[in-house]
């Protein structure tokens, strides 16, 4: 009977010390865990602040630079050139309704290679809808300000295009249909082709709702294509902290009204 006592006992006792163990290994293992994450979390700020970091000294000095943030993190930025034959406008995103989008026609600042031949905006995505209620509207219309001549004697030429027939109807805009294209990698719905003579600058403004737009320098069959002068450059910094890295850029473009021109008052009715 004794024999059989002390076998329960043991049994018991084994079945404590299981129990105690799995709960020892589970707070352990939680305790890592949570010591892990915020090792992470924090390496994560580091190196995110150490790319910051890298964006400003390379906005200082306008190049690429490497260097160390607080002698734990350590920062890289590259530098690249925003032009060519084609490219979005505001970094892929969509341009806010009734606010200024720019693409220079010529080099800035010295406003030197005024530019002469074929340009196309694209605009638009397929799920556009145009309804005469604005707050139900996503279709966007355009109104293109081609800036072109001296600085002594600038011109301005202005072109309205709206692809919603209904709304082209009051607003008499020209209407504008289905027929966009694919511009560096995004499909548009919508474009417009112009040609332009010793260019300055386009200033496009989205009318209606906010629209992604983009730029190609040839005519509306892709034909006769030239590049565009610079339009800035995209700095990209790539911050590291340990294993962890955080990559973050910032679009640096030139004036959208140039300080050159602002004395001559331009003003664009809506």
């Amino acid at each position: 009977m004794q024999s059989l006592e002390k076998g329960q006992i043991m049994l018991i006792v084994v079945l404590v010390m299981v129990t105690a163990l799995t709960v020892a290994l589970s707070v352990a293992a939680r305790s890592i865990t949570n010591t892990r994450s915020s090792e992470e979390d924090a390496n994560s700020e580091q190196a995110f602040s150490a790319a910051e970091a890298g964006i400003e000294k390379s906005l200082t000095s306008n190049s690429a630079v490497t260097g160390s943030f607080l002698n734990s993190a350590k920062y890289q930025t590259t530098i690249v050139t925003v032009g060519g034959v084609e490219f979005s406008l505001n970094n892929g995103s969509p341009v806010l309704k009734d606010e200024p989008a720019d693409v220079w026609l010529s080099t800035y600042p010295g406003y030197t290679a005024q530019r002469t031949g074929n340009i196309t905006i694209y605009w638009g995505t397929s799920s556009d809808t145009c309804n005469t209620n604005e707050a139900n509207n996503t279709m966007a219309a355009l109104e293109i300000i081609v800036f072109s001549g001296t600085l002594a004697n600038p011109q301005t030429t202005r072109h309205a295009v709206d692809p919603c027939a209904a709304r082209s109807l009051v607003n008499k805009f020209q209407n504008i249909g289905v027929g966009g294209d694919t511009v560096s990698g995004v499909a548009y719905n919508f474009k417009t082709s112009f040609t332009v003579t010793n260019g300055l600058f386009v200033r496009i403004i989205p009318l209606y709702a906010p629209t992604l737009l983009a730029a190609r320098g040839c005519d509306g069959a892709n034909a006769n294509c030239t590049p565009f002068p610079t339009q800035g450059t995209l700095i990209q910094s790539v911050g590291t902290a340990a294993n962890t890295k955080r990559k973050i850029q910032t679009y640096r473009y030139y004036p959208q009204l140039p300080a050159e021109l602002l004395q001559y008052s331009f003003f664009i009715p809506k």
